[in-house]
């Protein structure tokens, strides 16, 4: 039980609700009550001092690559990979296991409660996240430039009968790095797959100019188009980036309820350009979510900063207010979890309990209001300012017992990662 949170933050019926001074209840991992609840027998937690929102998806990233955070951070999108995949190439798991760790740290003491990753060995990443108590959603990566296509099918189906139906934690999806990096026989083969096993496609598309004139020379028609030609546009695909699309394109994205996710910090660092037309998409019913991309190219994993950066790049872009705070808040919440495919992103009765509590003490946050509590902690608030986590119903973060534990560890692992 959540007693007496001062705000509390929540989505119905597509508005968002701010609800003052009442309690929440937490049952088997499910809210079961909001209000102000009398004695009903259950731990309680003083919430006082504190807002409440629900949990944060972090709807893109690649978690290991924060053993590359700052290895290589002044160069546009073609020359960078070409850098990662040089030293890509030699990982082994240990390896990785060390970097997702590290990644999965940051994200929890910053109030992430899912996230959705793209990167090879999605075992060991899928492990930790368990152990941490973090949801994931992952599967391995078709990149025909760096891993044979046959034995990530085969990855894929083991990875699939491990964790499909034996964990709430793990969903698996597929993983295709984007139209360029893979032949065609490829991306029928992981279309193939989604068909058969039920899952999610994640794939990076329209990311830079160069990836539009790549394709449109080899296959006549620009990527959402050449995806959609071979049945990868549908309501499983999960397009990233898309800074380069034509308007077209957002009609073929429409009509087949495709979802999409807006990665601004790693786009402007790696200078891609472009324009992610967030207000069209979602004036168009397309459901839009946000993601930091990896942290080798952002190179944080805060989601608070993410939500800001997403409406001041739109406002730069636009040159215009059109893209509001609201917007940001629930594509990195409600609209994250209907991705996910989860009834989270909520704090109603029989929402799942992923939640975030914020230390309203934070100078950052000050003056704190009824009218201004969105707005601080879209453009004020950063992880630092989460205090405690929740991720189906049990805290897998205080800040008062985790946090020293925490920054040791990542600390330790930062020096074994040199």
């Amino acid at each position: 039980m959540l007693r007496n949170c001062d705000f509390v933050l929540t989505w119905i019926n597509e508005e968002l609700r701010i609800l003052r001074k009442v309690d929440v209840a937490v049952e088997n991992g499910l809210i079961v009550n909001v209000g102000n609840i009398g004695s009903v027998g259950l731990e309680e937690i003083n919430c006082s001092g504190h807002a409440v929102i629900p949990g944060i998806v972090n709807a893109h990233t690649h978690t290991p690559m924060s053993l590359l955070r700052g290895f290589f951070d002044d160069a546009e999108l073609k020359l960078w990979l070409d850098r990662m995949w040089t030293v890509e190439r030699e990982l082994v798991p240990e390896v990785i296991a060390l970097g997702s760790e590290l990644s999965i740290i940051e994200m929890i003491i910053s109030g992430t409660a899912a996230f959705i990753d793209m990167y090879h060995h999605p075992d060991v990443t899928a492990d930790i996240a368990l152990r941490y108590g973090l949801r994931a959603a992952l599967g391995p990566t078709f990149i025909d430039t760096l891993r044979d296509p046959a034995q990530v099918e085969n990855e894929l189906r083991n990875f699939v009968s491990r964790y499909r139906g034996g964990s709430r934690l793990v969903i698996p999806i597929i993983n295709v790095h984007s139209a360029y990096t893979v032949s065609k026989d490829t991306l029928l083969r992981a279309r193939d797959l989604s068909n058969e096993l039920d899952l999610p496609i994640q794939i990076h598309a329209s990311e830079t100019r160069d990836e539009v004139y790549r394709v449109k020379r080899d296959y006549g028609v620009f990527p959402v188009e050449y995806l959609n030609s071979l049945g990868l546009v549908s309501s499983r695909s999960q397009l990233i980036h898309l800074g380069w699309v034509t308007n077209w394109e957002l009609n073929i994205i429409t009509r087949a309820n495709a979802r999409v996710t807006h990665a601004p910090t790693s786009n402007m660092k790696l200078a891609t350009a472009g324009h992610f037309p967030m207000r069209e998409l979602m004036d168009m019913g397309v459901l839009v979510t946000l993601g930091t991309d990896g942290p080798a190219s952002n190179n944080s994993l805060d989601m608070f900063r993410e939500m800001k950066m997403a409406v001041l790049l739109q406002r730069h872009s636009y040159w215009d207010v059109g893209i509001k705070a609201i917007h940001a808040f629930k594509a990195a919440t409600l609209n994250g979890y209907r991705l996910l495919g989860i009834n989270g992103g909520c704090i109603n009765k029989g929402c799942i309990a992923d939640l975030v509590l914020l230390d309203l003490s934070s100078p950052r946050l000050q003056p704190v209001r009824y009218d201004n509590i969105l707005s601080n902690i879209v453009y004020s608030a950063d992880g630092s300012d989460v205090s405690m986590s929740m991720v189906n119903g049990r805290i897998i973060y205080d800040r008062d017992r985790d946090y020293e534990l925490l920054r040791n560890r990542a600390v330790k692992i930062g020096g074994e990662i040199k």
